[in-house]
Order: C-alpha cells, then sequence, then structure tokens
C-alpha cells in the first residue's frame, strides 16, 4: 500500500462483477462517485441496469446447487482467509472509506476491524449448521430436522458503514451456502468492489458473489426482486425504501432481514457518573459524524443535571477537530452530500424557532465538501422535528426529564425501536430500563454496543 489515493483508487475494480467476471453495464453507463470532503469526482463505475441485475441473479442461480453442496470447512476456510486478507490490506480499506464516504481514518480503520470480525465469526459459524432429533409427540416415530441454503439472495447494503454492512450480510450467507448478489449504495460503491476483489483471491468460486453498481437502484433492483428464483432479501437503510421493499418481497413470499431507521433515546439519570455519561454520549453521537442507525437522536437528561451534561458536551464537542477525514488531528469528516447538509440544518432551524437554544455549533462550515459543526442543542420542546426524525448529523438534542416515568414515555414517544442507552449506577433501575425501554438492543453504561 504506498498511502496514495489515486493509486488506491486505480486499483479498485470499476466494472460489475457477474459469474467471475469484470464486465461494463450493459448499456456501458457510468456514474461518478465523489470524495464529501471536496464534493470532487474521485472514480467513475459501472451503472446496471435491469438486464444487469437479472444476469447478476442468472449467476447466482447457477452457482447455488454446488456451492449448497460445498463442504462447511471449505466455505469456512474461505472466509477465514478473506478476514486474514483483510487485515493485510486494512490499509488500504481504511483510506478508500475515508475518501469515498468521509469518515476520519481512525474511524475507518476501526470499521476494518469490526466490519472483519463478520468474517471471522460467519468462518466459525458455517462448520456449526445444526439440526434437530426427537421423539414425535405421538410417540409413533421420530423427527429429523435439518438446516438448508435457503438458495440465492438479494443484499441490499447501505452507505454509511461500506465495509461491515457488506460483510454483515456477505459472511452468514456464504457461510450457510448461499449466493449472493450485492448492491452496495450509489455514493459508496468503491468498497464493497474491492471487497469483492478481495473475496475472489480468498478463493470464492465464480458466480458465488456477484455485485451491481446502480444509480438507478429502484428499477435496477426490481428484475430480482420480481424473479421467483430469488430466495432472499437483506436491506439495511431508511425505513421508507423498506417499506416498499417489503412490499414488493410479499408478491414472491421472500424470507427478507431488514434493519431500518432508528431514533434512539439516550437517558442519563442524576445518579449517573456524568464523566462517563459524557464520554458515552460523544461515541454514541459523533461516532460516524452521527450517521448511524444506532447513533443517540435523542437525548434525555434529568433536569437536576441538564446543565451540567449540556456544558459538558458542549465543552467537549468544540474541541473536536472538522476536516478532512485523511488528516490525522480530524475526528469529525463531512457529512455524505449536500443533501445531507440541508437536512440538519432545516432540523436545526425548527428546533431553534419552537425553543431550542443553541449551546454550540448549529451552521454549516464555509468550506469545499460537505461540512457541519458539532452542536449541541438544549431544552428541545418535543414537538421540534429532530424529536421524530433521525437527524442522521452531528447533532446533541438535549430535553430535560423530571422523573423515571417522564424519561420512559419520551423515550418510547417513538415508532422505532432500534437501540437506547441508558446511564445510571443503580443496578435495580437499569433493570427496569431494560424491561420498559421498547428497543430492541440497550446499552447500559457504554455508548457503543455493536458486534458480529
Amino acid at each position: 500500500m504506498s498511502g496514495d489515493p489515486a493509486e488506491l483508487i486505480a486499483g479498485v475494480p470499476s466494472r460489475l462483477l457477474i459469474g467471475g467476471t469484470w464486465t461494463d453495464a450493459a448499456q456501458g453507463r457510468t456514474f461518478a462517485v465523489e470524495n464529501p470532503a471536496t464534493a470532487r469526482k474521485i472514480a467513475s463505475v459501472a451503472d446496471a441496469d435491469a438486464s444487469d441485475a437479472s444476469a447478476a441473479l442468472d449467476a447466482a442461480v447457477a452457482a447455488a446447487d454446488h456451492w449448497a453442496a460445498t463442504p462447511p470447512r471449505q466455505r469456512a476456510e474461505i472466509l477465514r482467509t478473506a478476514f486474514d486478507l483483510l487485515q493485510d490490506r486494512r490499509d488500504d480499506f481504511a483510506l478508500l472509506m475515508t475518501l469515498e464516504m468521509g469518515k476520519p481514518l481512525a474511524e475507518s480503520d476501526a470499521e476494518v476491524t469490526y466490519g472483519g470480525e463478520f468474517l471471522r465469526w460467519f468462518s466459525e459459524e458455517a462448520v456449526r449448521i445444526t439440526g434437530r432429533y426427537g421423539v414425535n409427540p405421538e410417540g409413533t416415530g421420530r423427527t429429523i430436522v435439518t438446516r438448508h441454503p435457503v438458495g440465492p439472495c438479494y443484499l441490499i447494503t447501505p452507505w454509511n458503514f461500506p465495509l461491515a454492512m457488506a460483510t454483515r450480510k456477505i459472511a452468514p450467507a456464504l457461510a450457510a451456502g448461499c449466493t449472493v448478489v450485492v448492491k452496495p449504495a450509489e455514493l459508496t460503491p468503491l468498497t464493497t468492489l474491492y471487497l469483492a476483489q478481495l473475496m475472489i483471491d480468498a478463493g470464492v468460486p465464480d458466480g458465488v458473489l456477484n455485485v451491481i453498481t446502480t444509480s438507478a437502484a429502484k428499477q435496477t433492483s426490481a428484475s430480482i426482486l420480481t424473479d421467483p428464483r430469488l430466495r432472499k432479501l437483506s436491506f439495511t437503510g431508511s425505513t421508507p425504501v423498506g417499506i416498499s421493499l417489503l412490499k414488493q418481497a410479499a408478491d414472491q413470499v421472500l424470507r427478507t432481514s431488514m434493519e431500518l431507521g432508528g431514533n434512539a433515546p439516550f437517558l442519563v439519570f442524576d445518579d449517573a457518573d456524568l464523566d462517563e455519561a459524557v464520554a458515552g454520549a460523544m461515541l454514541a453521537k459523533f461516532r460516524n459524524m452521527g450517521e448511524a442507525c444506532t447513533a443517540a437522536n435523542r437525548f434525555l437528561v434529568q433536569e437536576s443535571v441538564t446543565e451540567k451534561f449540556a456544558r459538558r458536551m458542549a465543552d467537549r464537542a468544540q474541541e473536536l477537530k472538522v476536516g478532512d477525514g485523511t488528516e490525522p488531528e480530524t475526528r469529525i469528516g463531512p457529512l455524505i452530500e449536500a443533501k445531507a447538509i440541508r437536512k440538519v440544518q432545516d432540523l436545526v432551524n425548527d428546533a431553534r424557532t419552537r425553543g431550542a437554544r443553541v449551546v454550540t455549533g448549529g451552521e454549516t462550515l464555509d468550506r469545499a465538501g460537505y461540512f457541519y459543526q458539532p452542536t449541541v442543542l438544549r431544552d428541545v420542546p418535543a414537538e421540534a422535528h429532530l424529536t421524530s426524525t433521525e437527524i442522521f448529523g452531528p447533532v446533541v438534542a438535549i430535553t430535560p426529564f423530571s422523573d423515571e416515568d417522564e424519561a420512559v414515555r419520551l423515550a418510547n414517544d417513538t415508532p422505532y425501536g432500534l437501540v437506547s442507552y441508558v446511564y445510571t449506577k443503580s443496578l435495580a433501575r437499569g433493570q427496569r430500563m431494560m424491561e420498559r425501554l421498547e428497543t430492541g438492543m440497550m446499552g447500559l453504561n457504554t455508548g457503543v454496543i455493536s458486534n458480529a
């Protein structure tokens, strides 16, 4: 690895991967990929259409029986080799993610660790696919339950964690003996293309892993989703798109896995260790510039400690160096695109008009790229739009509460239920929060909970 961005990008595949061959899009079209830190084009990649998607599914179907019959140990060894290759190429992957997505290099390097764990974990799980044997209820016979690969899968990944969300879907599918077609986000396709080459180098057979990049996701996906040979859809992204995909999946009665939007509450009680709560909040909010479905969206802080918490958060936010993610001192990179900047500014402006106070930040930065100041708002009313909308930006929105019942009511006042965070020294209260908060995951006195 030379560390030269241009040299790195020149070595990343820019075409579609179909049946083990890198190929141009059928119509010969391409679309541009830009660096959000500069708003400049850094690469062009093949722009697939419906015929390309169908060809990719053809390849996945053709390889399905052979891959399903491949011994689990062999599948495991391929995934383990991919893990090892990823460690060898971690600097390349980290730089590539920073160039196309914007996150600081340190965070990109952490994502290589995080994303690699899915390859390692599922390499170990591939040889532990179990079944069940027992006596039937009538006692007249025996029941044998065995597990088989679902079949060809369509995997749609988001732009905010371009490596980890790809390995998170690809690794379990391949471990189970399924073939896949992967469609990365239009904004960050390069990391997935580079990962696909790594998987080929690790020994993945032709047709087992196929990748289509496109600027017309809805039309391109339709040809796959309506094909009766598809068996599974996995999607991570926005709730509106997820709803649309679920409706399409219903026609084919597809198995689906969906991870959609979040509106995570971050509860700070008056008995919490404030230093730990602030440290956890910095991770839960500012990691990935706040562009994560697991990011803390609503900071619910008990009234007696609201002032201290807000001041400490503002002090820490002001220390964050905003800039190009390739610069070592940078802690907050750009948002992904101009539309993201406008959304965050609109949400902050709306909160201001409804009575929220800006403790620090609250504005875009006048420079090339898509940068927004780390922002802390306090006294945010429940009717502010950012309390019901996924911010996806570096904005801390603090709303005070009086007692535990009010905290729970505010936290649960959302249709989202992905994750929550709670800071308290009381074990009893922590256990109550596990029961009362309507979220699938809860971080108790910790600001990061994701792992393989």
